[in-house]
Protein backbone atom coordinates (compact mmCIF):
# COMPACT_ATOMS: atom_id res chain seq x y z
CA UNK A 1 0.00 0.00 0.00
CA UNK A 2 0.97 3.47 -0.92
CA UNK A 3 1.66 5.56 2.42
CA UNK A 4 -0.18 8.62 3.01
CA UNK A 5 0.99 11.71 3.13
CA UNK A 6 1.62 13.83 6.61
CA UNK A 7 -0.99 16.18 7.32
CA UNK A 8 -0.90 20.38 7.15
CA UNK A 9 -2.84 20.14 9.80
CA UNK A 10 -2.29 22.43 13.15
CA UNK A 11 -4.52 22.43 16.64
CA UNK A 12 -5.49 25.95 17.16
CA UNK A 13 -3.50 26.03 20.81
CA UNK A 14 -0.51 25.73 18.25
CA UNK A 15 -1.51 28.27 15.72
CA UNK A 16 -2.03 30.62 18.02
CA UNK A 17 1.13 30.32 19.90
CA UNK A 18 3.19 30.98 16.55
CA UNK A 19 1.33 33.87 16.02
CA UNK A 20 1.99 35.15 19.37
CA UNK A 21 5.74 34.20 18.95
CA UNK A 22 5.52 36.29 15.68
CA UNK A 23 4.14 39.45 17.31
CA UNK A 24 6.43 39.39 19.85
CA UNK A 25 9.69 38.95 17.47
CA UNK A 26 8.43 42.21 15.59
CA UNK A 27 7.62 44.02 18.71
CA UNK A 28 11.10 43.87 19.47
CA UNK A 29 12.53 44.38 16.15
CA UNK A 30 10.76 47.57 16.39
CA UNK A 31 12.03 48.44 20.08
CA UNK A 32 15.58 47.96 18.88
CA UNK A 33 15.16 50.32 15.52
CA UNK A 34 13.36 53.08 18.45
CA UNK A 35 16.78 52.67 20.55
CA UNK A 36 19.07 52.90 17.63
CA UNK A 37 17.75 55.99 16.36
CA UNK A 38 16.02 56.16 13.01
CA UNK A 39 17.96 58.83 10.97
CA UNK A 40 15.12 60.78 8.37
CA UNK A 41 15.94 62.68 5.48
CA UNK A 42 16.41 66.64 5.79
CA UNK A 43 13.66 67.72 3.68
CA UNK A 44 15.31 70.15 1.33
CA UNK A 45 13.60 73.90 1.82
CA UNK A 46 13.19 74.94 -2.01
CA UNK A 47 13.47 77.88 -3.73
CA UNK A 48 12.94 80.75 -0.95
CA UNK A 49 10.05 83.12 -1.52
CA UNK A 50 11.95 86.17 -1.88
CA UNK A 51 14.31 84.72 -4.96
CA UNK A 52 14.00 86.74 -8.04
CA UNK A 53 12.50 84.76 -10.61
CA UNK A 54 10.98 82.32 -8.67
CA UNK A 55 7.91 81.33 -10.95
CA UNK A 56 10.09 80.97 -13.88
CA UNK A 57 12.66 78.77 -11.90
CA UNK A 58 10.38 76.21 -10.82
CA UNK A 59 8.77 76.30 -14.32
CA UNK A 60 12.42 75.43 -16.22
CA UNK A 61 13.07 73.05 -13.77
CA UNK A 62 9.49 71.08 -14.26
CA UNK A 63 10.56 71.41 -17.73
CA UNK A 64 14.07 69.95 -17.79
CA UNK A 65 12.10 67.02 -15.48
CA UNK A 66 10.16 66.09 -18.17
CA UNK A 67 12.49 66.02 -21.05
CA UNK A 68 14.40 63.91 -18.63
CA UNK A 69 11.82 61.74 -18.05
CA UNK A 70 10.83 61.60 -21.94
CA UNK A 71 14.10 60.54 -22.12
CA UNK A 72 14.60 57.77 -20.35
CA UNK A 73 10.97 56.40 -21.50
CA UNK A 74 12.63 56.24 -25.46
CA UNK A 75 15.45 54.69 -24.30
CA UNK A 76 13.58 52.00 -22.12
CA UNK A 77 11.64 51.79 -25.70
CA UNK A 78 14.70 51.36 -27.47
CA UNK A 79 16.48 48.47 -24.79
CA UNK A 80 13.29 46.38 -25.29
CA UNK A 81 13.59 46.35 -29.15
CA UNK A 82 17.41 45.46 -29.03
CA UNK A 83 16.17 42.72 -26.35
CA UNK A 84 13.63 41.58 -28.68
CA UNK A 85 16.21 41.40 -32.10
CA UNK A 86 18.86 39.59 -29.75
CA UNK A 87 15.92 37.29 -28.62
CA UNK A 88 14.61 36.46 -32.32
CA UNK A 89 18.28 35.90 -33.40
CA UNK A 90 19.05 33.63 -30.20
CA UNK A 91 16.01 31.10 -31.05
CA UNK A 92 16.86 30.95 -34.89
CA UNK A 93 20.46 29.76 -33.41
CA UNK A 94 19.29 27.44 -31.76
CA UNK A 95 17.34 25.93 -33.95
CA UNK A 96 19.61 25.73 -36.90
CA UNK A 97 22.14 24.29 -33.98
CA UNK A 98 19.26 21.41 -33.08
CA UNK A 99 18.58 20.85 -36.53
CA UNK A 100 22.41 20.52 -37.01
CA UNK A 101 22.58 18.39 -34.13
CA UNK A 102 19.69 15.90 -35.03
CA UNK A 103 21.43 15.50 -38.62
CA UNK A 104 25.19 15.17 -36.93
CA UNK A 105 24.82 11.12 -38.06
CA UNK A 106 24.89 11.79 -41.78
CA UNK A 107 27.91 13.10 -43.61
CA UNK A 108 28.55 17.08 -43.89
CA UNK A 109 27.80 16.44 -47.97
CA UNK A 110 25.04 14.26 -47.47
CA UNK A 111 23.27 17.19 -44.56
CA UNK A 112 23.81 19.96 -46.60
CA UNK A 113 21.90 18.68 -49.43
CA UNK A 114 19.08 17.60 -47.55
CA UNK A 115 19.07 20.51 -45.85
CA UNK A 116 18.73 22.76 -48.94
CA UNK A 117 15.91 20.63 -50.50
CA UNK A 118 13.84 20.48 -47.46
CA UNK A 119 14.08 25.27 -47.81
CA UNK A 120 13.21 24.61 -51.46
CA UNK A 121 10.16 22.36 -51.23
CA UNK A 122 8.24 24.96 -49.35
CA UNK A 123 9.24 27.65 -51.76
CA UNK A 124 6.81 28.41 -54.42
CA UNK A 125 9.53 28.47 -56.72
CA UNK A 126 9.47 24.79 -55.48
CA UNK A 127 5.86 24.09 -56.26
CA UNK A 128 6.02 25.92 -59.81
CA UNK A 129 8.37 23.64 -60.66
CA UNK A 130 7.35 20.85 -59.91
CA UNK A 131 3.71 21.03 -61.38
CA UNK A 132 5.56 22.22 -64.50
CA UNK A 133 6.90 18.41 -64.24
CA UNK A 134 3.58 16.70 -63.82
CA UNK A 135 2.39 18.53 -67.00
CA UNK A 136 5.04 18.02 -69.07
CA UNK A 137 5.14 14.43 -68.59
CA UNK A 138 1.07 13.72 -68.15
CA UNK A 139 -0.82 12.57 -71.45
CA UNK A 140 -3.91 13.79 -69.73
CA UNK A 141 -4.50 16.18 -67.51
CA UNK A 142 -7.22 16.46 -64.99
CA UNK A 143 -8.24 19.29 -63.16
CA UNK A 144 -9.79 19.42 -59.81
CA UNK A 145 -13.06 21.82 -58.99
CA UNK A 146 -14.54 22.00 -55.86
CA UNK A 147 -18.03 21.34 -56.61
CA UNK A 148 -19.47 24.14 -53.88
CA UNK A 149 -17.08 26.99 -56.17
CA UNK A 150 -16.32 25.53 -59.89
CA UNK A 151 -15.96 28.33 -61.39
CA UNK A 152 -13.21 29.56 -58.46
CA UNK A 153 -11.08 26.66 -58.95
CA UNK A 154 -10.85 26.95 -62.13
CA UNK A 155 -7.73 28.23 -63.74
CA UNK A 156 -7.39 30.26 -67.26
CA UNK A 157 -3.42 29.94 -67.17
CA UNK A 158 -3.19 26.69 -66.79
CA UNK A 159 -6.07 25.95 -69.26
CA UNK A 160 -4.22 27.67 -71.46
CA UNK A 161 -1.22 25.60 -71.18
CA UNK A 162 -2.61 22.17 -71.76
CA UNK A 163 -5.09 23.16 -74.61
CA UNK A 164 -2.36 25.15 -76.06
CA UNK A 165 0.69 22.84 -75.73
CA UNK A 166 2.04 20.18 -78.23
CA UNK A 167 1.91 16.84 -77.85
CA UNK A 168 -2.22 16.24 -78.29
CA UNK A 169 -2.31 16.80 -74.37
CA UNK A 170 -6.00 16.40 -72.81
CA UNK A 171 -7.64 18.25 -70.13
CA UNK A 172 -10.76 16.49 -67.87
CA UNK A 173 -12.92 18.57 -65.67
CA UNK A 174 -13.14 16.56 -61.92
CA UNK A 175 -16.30 17.95 -60.07
CA UNK A 176 -15.39 16.72 -56.80
CA UNK A 177 -17.12 17.10 -53.17
CA UNK A 178 -20.21 16.59 -54.55
CA UNK A 179 -21.84 15.46 -51.73
CA UNK A 180 -21.81 18.80 -50.01
CA UNK A 181 -24.36 20.44 -52.68
CA UNK A 182 -28.04 20.16 -53.29
CA UNK A 183 -28.67 18.02 -56.31
CA UNK A 184 -30.07 20.68 -58.99
CA UNK A 185 -26.93 22.42 -58.85
CA UNK A 186 -24.56 19.24 -59.09
CA UNK A 187 -26.87 18.91 -62.39
CA UNK A 188 -26.55 22.70 -63.69
CA UNK A 189 -22.82 22.48 -63.29
CA UNK A 190 -22.08 19.58 -64.98
CA UNK A 191 -24.45 20.36 -68.26
CA UNK A 192 -22.46 24.15 -67.70
CA UNK A 193 -19.01 22.17 -67.66
CA UNK A 194 -19.30 19.31 -70.39
CA UNK A 195 -19.87 21.81 -73.06
CA UNK A 196 -15.92 22.94 -72.93
CA UNK A 197 -14.46 20.36 -71.52
CA UNK A 198 -15.55 16.36 -70.60
CA UNK A 199 -16.56 16.69 -66.86
CA UNK A 200 -16.49 13.82 -64.56
CA UNK A 201 -19.17 13.93 -60.80
CA UNK A 202 -17.04 12.79 -57.92
CA UNK A 203 -16.84 12.24 -54.49
CA UNK A 204 -13.77 10.86 -53.02
CA UNK A 205 -12.99 9.54 -49.26
CA UNK A 206 -11.40 11.61 -47.30
CA UNK A 207 -10.00 9.09 -44.47
CA UNK A 208 -8.65 5.62 -46.03
CA UNK A 209 -6.99 2.85 -43.77
CA UNK A 210 -3.60 2.70 -44.70
CA UNK A 211 -3.10 -1.14 -45.65
CA UNK A 212 0.40 -1.16 -45.59
CA UNK A 213 0.23 -0.73 -41.54
CA UNK A 214 -1.03 -2.55 -38.70
CA UNK A 215 -4.27 -1.36 -37.54
CA UNK A 216 -4.09 -1.00 -33.49
CA UNK A 217 -8.03 -1.54 -32.29
CA UNK A 218 -8.92 -0.47 -28.68
CA UNK A 219 -12.27 -1.28 -27.01
CA UNK A 220 -13.28 2.31 -26.11
CA UNK A 221 -12.00 3.86 -29.54
CA UNK A 222 -14.10 3.06 -32.43
CA UNK A 223 -13.67 5.61 -35.44
CA UNK A 224 -16.64 4.66 -37.79
CA UNK A 225 -15.21 4.78 -41.69
CA UNK A 226 -18.57 4.24 -43.27
CA UNK A 227 -18.95 7.53 -44.75
CA UNK A 228 -15.59 8.88 -44.67
CA UNK A 229 -14.30 5.76 -46.66
CA UNK A 230 -17.06 5.71 -49.33
CA UNK A 231 -16.15 6.78 -52.95
CA UNK A 232 -18.11 7.81 -55.49
CA UNK A 233 -17.25 8.27 -59.68
CA UNK A 234 -14.14 6.05 -59.33
CA UNK A 235 -15.19 3.56 -61.41
CA UNK A 236 -16.63 6.10 -63.84
CA UNK A 237 -12.95 7.80 -64.44
CA UNK A 238 -11.43 4.89 -64.65
CA UNK A 239 -13.43 3.29 -67.45
CA UNK A 240 -12.91 6.90 -68.77
CA UNK A 241 -8.96 6.80 -68.70
CA UNK A 242 -8.61 3.36 -69.77
CA UNK A 243 -10.41 3.54 -72.47
CA UNK A 244 -8.30 6.61 -73.61
CA UNK A 245 -5.55 4.42 -72.90
CA UNK A 246 -6.59 1.62 -75.79
CA UNK A 247 -7.59 4.54 -78.53
CA UNK A 248 -3.76 5.55 -77.98
CA UNK A 249 -1.95 2.37 -77.85
CA UNK A 250 -0.04 3.32 -75.37
CA UNK A 251 1.04 3.40 -71.47
CA UNK A 252 -0.89 7.07 -70.61
CA UNK A 253 0.17 9.22 -67.79
CA UNK A 254 -2.63 11.08 -65.76
CA UNK A 255 -1.12 14.24 -63.95
CA UNK A 256 -4.07 15.35 -60.97
CA UNK A 257 -3.50 19.34 -60.65
CA UNK A 258 -5.35 22.14 -58.72
CA UNK A 259 -5.90 24.98 -56.00
CA UNK A 260 -5.42 23.72 -52.63
CA UNK A 261 -7.80 21.86 -50.59
CA UNK A 262 -9.55 20.79 -53.51
CA UNK A 263 -8.90 16.88 -53.14
CA UNK A 264 -6.59 15.67 -55.47
CA UNK A 265 -4.53 13.37 -53.41
CA UNK A 266 -7.96 12.01 -51.97
CA UNK A 267 -8.93 11.22 -55.85
CA UNK A 268 -5.73 9.12 -56.46
CA UNK A 269 -6.48 7.30 -53.22
CA UNK A 270 -9.90 6.59 -54.11
CA UNK A 271 -8.82 5.22 -57.30
CA UNK A 272 -5.92 3.03 -55.56
CA UNK A 273 -8.62 1.65 -53.22
CA UNK A 274 -6.01 2.79 -50.61
CA UNK A 275 -4.38 5.46 -48.94
CA UNK A 276 -0.81 5.51 -51.85
CA UNK A 277 -0.96 9.52 -51.16
CA UNK A 278 -0.89 11.60 -47.63
CA UNK A 279 -3.87 13.60 -47.28
CA UNK A 280 -5.16 16.14 -44.24
CA UNK A 281 -7.00 19.57 -43.72
CA UNK A 282 -3.41 21.63 -44.18
CA UNK A 283 -3.36 23.27 -47.24
CA UNK A 284 -0.01 22.28 -49.40
CA UNK A 285 0.39 18.68 -48.05
CA UNK A 286 2.02 17.55 -51.29
CA UNK A 287 5.06 19.38 -52.02
CA UNK A 288 6.91 17.27 -54.78
CA UNK A 289 5.27 15.00 -57.73
CA UNK A 290 4.21 11.56 -56.51
CA UNK A 291 3.65 8.22 -58.98
CA UNK A 292 1.50 6.10 -58.05
CA UNK A 293 0.84 2.96 -60.32
CA UNK A 294 -3.52 2.20 -60.97
CA UNK A 295 -2.82 -0.63 -63.22
CA UNK A 296 -0.23 -1.61 -66.11
CA UNK A 297 -1.69 0.91 -68.55
CA UNK A 298 -2.37 3.83 -66.35
CA UNK A 299 -0.25 5.92 -64.24
CA UNK A 300 -1.30 8.79 -61.74
CA UNK A 301 1.01 11.77 -60.72
CA UNK A 302 0.43 13.48 -57.67
CA UNK A 303 1.27 17.10 -57.77
CA UNK A 304 1.31 20.25 -55.68
CA UNK A 305 -1.57 22.82 -55.52
CA UNK A 306 -1.36 25.93 -57.83
CA UNK A 307 0.06 29.37 -56.59
CA UNK A 308 -2.69 31.50 -56.61
CA UNK A 309 -1.76 35.40 -58.29
CA UNK A 310 -1.37 38.05 -56.08
CA UNK A 311 -3.67 40.26 -58.41
CA UNK A 312 -6.49 38.12 -56.71
CA UNK A 313 -9.40 39.29 -54.94
CA UNK A 314 -8.94 39.03 -51.53
CA UNK A 315 -11.97 36.10 -51.62
CA UNK A 316 -9.84 34.24 -54.33
CA UNK A 317 -6.95 34.84 -52.15
CA UNK A 318 -8.63 32.86 -48.60
CA UNK A 319 -10.31 30.42 -50.48
CA UNK A 320 -7.66 29.20 -52.79
CA UNK A 321 -3.94 30.62 -51.38
CA UNK A 322 -1.38 27.92 -50.83
CA UNK A 323 -0.67 29.46 -47.21
CA UNK A 324 -2.11 27.73 -44.22
CA UNK A 325 -4.25 30.37 -41.98
CA UNK A 326 -2.67 29.32 -39.13
CA UNK A 327 0.71 30.14 -40.07
CA UNK A 328 -0.92 33.72 -42.04
CA UNK A 329 -0.82 37.05 -40.45
CA UNK A 330 -4.13 37.71 -38.76
CA UNK A 331 -4.91 40.50 -41.08
CA UNK A 332 -5.16 38.90 -44.13
CA UNK A 333 -7.00 35.83 -42.41
CA UNK A 334 -9.48 38.91 -41.49
CA UNK A 335 -9.63 40.17 -44.65
CA UNK A 336 -10.23 36.92 -46.09
CA UNK A 337 -13.41 35.73 -44.04
CA UNK A 338 -14.52 39.50 -44.44
CA UNK A 339 -14.71 38.74 -48.55
CA UNK A 340 -16.34 35.34 -48.10
CA UNK A 341 -19.03 36.81 -45.14
CA UNK A 342 -19.74 39.38 -47.81
CA UNK A 343 -20.29 36.80 -50.82
CA UNK A 344 -23.31 34.99 -48.56
CA UNK A 345 -26.86 35.15 -48.31
CA UNK A 346 -26.78 36.72 -44.46
CA UNK A 347 -29.60 35.00 -43.44
CA UNK A 348 -28.10 31.46 -44.04
CA UNK A 349 -24.79 32.38 -42.37
CA UNK A 350 -26.99 33.66 -39.17
CA UNK A 351 -29.09 29.79 -39.74
CA UNK A 352 -26.08 27.98 -40.18
CA UNK A 353 -24.18 29.27 -37.25
CA UNK A 354 -27.17 30.18 -34.61
CA UNK A 355 -26.47 33.07 -33.93
CA UNK A 356 -28.00 36.52 -34.26
CA UNK A 357 -28.31 39.18 -36.76
CA UNK A 358 -25.36 41.02 -36.86
CA UNK A 359 -23.98 44.80 -38.90
CA UNK A 360 -20.46 43.36 -40.02
CA UNK A 361 -18.11 40.47 -40.21
CA UNK A 362 -16.24 42.20 -37.49
CA UNK A 363 -19.12 41.58 -35.02
CA UNK A 364 -20.31 38.13 -36.73
CA UNK A 365 -16.80 36.35 -35.63
CA UNK A 366 -16.93 38.05 -32.04
CA UNK A 367 -20.79 36.96 -31.84
CA UNK A 368 -19.30 33.52 -32.98
CA UNK A 369 -16.37 33.48 -30.54
CA UNK A 370 -18.57 34.68 -27.56
CA UNK A 371 -20.86 31.19 -28.44
CA UNK A 372 -18.13 28.98 -28.86
CA UNK A 373 -16.21 30.19 -25.38
CA UNK A 374 -13.32 31.65 -27.78
CA UNK A 375 -12.27 34.58 -25.45
CA UNK A 376 -8.76 35.94 -24.16
CA UNK A 377 -8.10 37.66 -20.86
CA UNK A 378 -10.70 39.73 -19.43
CA UNK A 379 -13.77 37.86 -21.27
CA UNK A 380 -12.90 39.65 -24.93
CA UNK A 381 -13.72 37.58 -28.31
CA UNK A 382 -10.24 35.95 -29.42
CA UNK A 383 -11.81 38.10 -33.04
CA UNK A 384 -8.51 36.93 -34.69
CA UNK A 385 -8.54 33.01 -33.95
CA UNK A 386 -11.85 32.69 -34.85
CA UNK A 387 -11.31 34.09 -37.79
CA UNK A 388 -8.57 31.77 -38.68
CA UNK A 389 -11.18 28.76 -37.51
CA UNK A 390 -13.72 29.95 -39.97
CA UNK A 391 -11.46 30.35 -42.95
CA UNK A 392 -10.16 26.19 -42.36
CA UNK A 393 -14.19 25.28 -42.42
CA UNK A 394 -14.81 27.04 -45.40
CA UNK A 395 -11.30 25.66 -47.09
CA UNK A 396 -12.37 22.27 -45.57
CA UNK A 397 -15.51 19.95 -45.69
CA UNK A 398 -17.39 21.25 -42.57
CA UNK A 399 -19.53 24.29 -44.45
CA UNK A 400 -21.95 23.37 -47.37
CA UNK A 401 -22.65 25.91 -49.50
CA UNK A 402 -22.83 26.63 -53.08
CA UNK A 403 -22.68 29.19 -56.04
CA UNK A 404 -24.62 29.32 -59.45
CA UNK A 405 -23.32 28.79 -62.85
CA UNK A 406 -23.37 31.58 -65.00
CA UNK A 407 -26.51 32.82 -66.94
CA UNK A 408 -25.03 32.81 -70.37
CA UNK A 409 -21.98 30.23 -71.50
CA UNK A 410 -18.95 32.39 -72.73
CA UNK A 411 -15.95 30.25 -73.28
CA UNK A 412 -12.78 31.77 -72.50
CA UNK A 413 -10.77 33.22 -75.69
CA UNK A 414 -8.13 30.24 -75.87
CA UNK A 415 -11.15 27.44 -75.86
CA UNK A 416 -12.29 27.85 -79.28
CA UNK A 417 -14.92 25.24 -80.90
CA UNK A 418 -12.22 23.54 -82.79
CA UNK A 419 -10.20 23.21 -79.02
CA UNK A 420 -13.32 21.79 -77.23
CA UNK A 421 -13.89 19.35 -80.20
CA UNK A 422 -9.90 18.43 -79.85
CA UNK A 423 -10.58 17.74 -75.98
CA UNK A 424 -13.35 15.79 -76.28
CA UNK A 425 -11.92 13.34 -78.95
CA UNK A 426 -10.58 10.06 -77.68
CA UNK A 427 -13.52 9.90 -74.72
CA UNK A 428 -17.11 8.18 -74.34
CA UNK A 429 -19.29 11.21 -73.81
CA UNK A 430 -22.64 9.34 -73.98
CA UNK A 431 -21.50 6.80 -71.92
CA UNK A 432 -19.87 9.26 -69.62
CA UNK A 433 -22.97 11.65 -69.05
CA UNK A 434 -24.86 8.27 -68.13
CA UNK A 435 -22.59 7.54 -65.70
CA UNK A 436 -22.50 10.92 -63.92
CA UNK A 437 -26.13 10.52 -63.53
CA UNK A 438 -25.94 7.55 -61.94
CA UNK A 439 -22.82 8.46 -59.41
CA UNK A 440 -25.30 11.58 -58.43
CA UNK A 441 -28.51 9.29 -57.82
CA UNK A 442 -26.40 7.11 -55.75
CA UNK A 443 -25.44 10.09 -53.19
CA UNK A 444 -27.39 11.40 -50.53
CA UNK A 445 -27.10 15.26 -51.29
CA UNK A 446 -28.23 18.17 -48.72
CA UNK A 447 -31.21 20.02 -48.86
CA UNK A 448 -31.36 23.75 -50.84
CA UNK A 449 -32.06 25.07 -47.39
CA UNK A 450 -29.10 23.68 -45.41
CA UNK A 451 -26.96 24.86 -48.23
CA UNK A 452 -25.47 28.94 -48.15
CA UNK A 453 -25.63 30.51 -51.28
CA UNK A 454 -22.54 32.00 -52.37
CA UNK A 455 -21.64 34.54 -55.25
CA UNK A 456 -18.15 33.11 -56.61
CA UNK A 457 -15.45 35.90 -57.86
CA UNK A 458 -14.68 33.89 -60.73
CA UNK A 459 -11.82 32.27 -62.52
CA UNK A 460 -8.46 32.25 -60.29
CA UNK A 461 -5.64 33.55 -61.79
CA UNK A 462 -2.51 31.05 -61.13
CA UNK A 463 1.10 31.31 -61.25
CA UNK A 464 2.72 28.64 -63.03
CA UNK A 465 5.96 29.51 -64.70
CA UNK A 466 8.54 29.22 -62.23
CA UNK A 467 10.59 32.51 -63.98
CA UNK A 468 7.50 34.92 -63.06
CA UNK A 469 7.13 33.67 -59.16
CA UNK A 470 11.22 34.43 -58.67
CA UNK A 471 10.94 37.58 -60.10
CA UNK A 472 7.98 38.50 -57.75
CA UNK A 473 10.17 36.73 -54.71
CA UNK A 474 13.29 38.62 -55.91
CA UNK A 475 11.54 42.04 -55.78
CA UNK A 476 9.27 41.94 -52.94
CA UNK A 477 12.37 40.44 -50.93
CA UNK A 478 14.86 42.85 -52.28
CA UNK A 479 12.32 45.29 -51.18
CA UNK A 480 11.82 44.45 -47.47
CA UNK A 481 15.32 44.33 -47.08
CA UNK A 482 16.07 47.19 -48.22
CA UNK A 483 13.07 48.75 -45.48
CA UNK A 484 14.11 46.76 -42.81
CA UNK A 485 17.62 47.91 -43.30
CA UNK A 486 16.46 51.52 -43.35
CA UNK A 487 14.37 51.33 -40.36
CA UNK A 488 17.74 49.55 -38.65
CA UNK A 489 19.64 52.41 -39.35
CA UNK A 490 17.72 54.80 -38.08
CA UNK A 491 17.17 53.11 -35.08
CA UNK A 492 20.44 52.30 -34.43
CA UNK A 493 20.77 56.71 -35.12
CA UNK A 494 18.34 57.63 -33.08
CA UNK A 495 19.25 55.15 -30.18
CA UNK A 496 23.44 56.72 -30.41
CA UNK A 497 22.00 60.31 -30.70
CA UNK A 498 19.59 59.51 -27.35
CA UNK A 499 22.47 57.55 -26.06
CA UNK A 500 24.59 60.90 -26.08
CA UNK A 501 22.41 63.12 -24.88
CA UNK A 502 21.38 61.44 -21.96
CA UNK A 503 24.57 60.75 -20.81
CA UNK A 504 25.55 64.32 -21.25
CA UNK A 505 22.67 65.24 -19.03
CA UNK A 506 22.85 62.85 -16.49
CA UNK A 507 26.61 64.16 -16.09
CA UNK A 508 26.41 67.80 -16.86
CA UNK A 509 22.79 69.11 -15.54
CA UNK A 510 23.85 72.48 -16.25
CA UNK A 511 24.64 71.75 -19.71
CA UNK A 512 19.96 72.19 -20.33
CA UNK A 513 20.02 75.61 -18.50
CA UNK A 514 19.67 78.99 -20.74
CA UNK A 515 22.64 81.04 -21.24
CA UNK A 516 23.78 83.47 -18.59
CA UNK A 517 22.45 81.69 -15.52
CA UNK A 518 25.37 81.34 -13.04
CA UNK A 519 25.06 78.23 -10.85
CA UNK A 520 24.09 78.76 -7.23
CA UNK A 521 22.91 76.91 -4.04
CA UNK A 522 19.64 77.36 -2.96
CA UNK A 523 19.57 75.83 0.37
CA UNK A 524 19.23 77.28 3.46
CA UNK A 525 22.30 79.89 3.04
CA UNK A 526 20.77 81.66 0.05
CA UNK A 527 20.72 84.80 0.23
CA UNK A 528 21.21 84.70 3.97
CA UNK A 529 21.97 87.86 6.11
CA UNK A 530 25.12 88.74 7.09
CA UNK A 531 26.22 87.01 3.77
CA UNK A 532 26.09 89.59 0.52
CA UNK A 533 28.18 86.92 -1.66
CA UNK A 534 26.38 83.77 -2.43
CA UNK A 535 28.52 80.34 -2.29
CA UNK A 536 28.98 78.39 -4.99
CA UNK A 537 27.44 75.10 -6.01
CA UNK A 538 29.21 71.85 -4.86
CA UNK A 539 27.83 68.17 -5.82
CA UNK A 540 28.22 65.39 -4.15
CA UNK A 541 29.97 62.59 -5.97
CA UNK A 542 30.10 60.06 -2.91
CA UNK A 543 26.14 59.59 -3.82
CA UNK A 544 25.61 55.93 -4.62
CA UNK A 545 24.09 55.30 -8.50
CA UNK A 546 21.10 53.56 -7.43
CA UNK A 547 19.70 55.99 -5.87
CA UNK A 548 19.18 58.63 -8.48
CA UNK A 549 19.91 57.95 -12.33
CA UNK A 550 20.47 61.85 -13.58
CA UNK A 551 20.41 64.34 -10.45
CA UNK A 552 18.26 65.12 -7.00
CA UNK A 553 15.21 67.53 -8.66
CA UNK A 554 14.14 68.06 -4.87
CA UNK A 555 17.21 70.62 -5.38
CA UNK A 556 16.99 72.71 -8.12
CA UNK A 557 19.61 74.61 -9.49
CA UNK A 558 19.53 78.26 -11.26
Amino acid sequence: AELRKASKRLSCHKRYKIQKKIREHHRKVRKEAKKRGHKKPKKDPGIPSAAPFKEELLREAEQRKQKLEELKQKQKLNRQKEHEKRRKLEAKKNAATIKEKAEGKESSSKSKGKTKKLLNKNSKKSFCRELSKVLEASDVVLEVLDARDPMGCRCPQLEQAVTCSAGNKKLLLVLNKIDLVPKDNVEKWLNYLKKEFPTVAFKSATMMKDKTMEQVTKRHARVDFSETSQYFGSKCLLKLLQGYGKTQDKAIQVGVVGFPNVGKSSIINSLKGKRACNVGLARGVTKSMQTVHLDKQTKMLDSPSIIADPSNSALALALRSIIDPEGSDSADVLEGVNAIINHCSKQQVMMHYNIPDFRDPEEFLSLLAQKRGMLKKGGVPDIENMAKLVLCDWTGARVKYCSQPPASQKPPPYLTEQKIAEMQEGFNLNNLEQENLNTVQALKHPSPASSIAFQSAGMTNGTIEENKVIEEGSEWGSMERSKEEEEEEEEEEEFTEKDRCVSRTLAEPWALLPPGFALLSLTDDFLSPGNGRSRSLSFSLDKPADEDDAYDFNTDYV
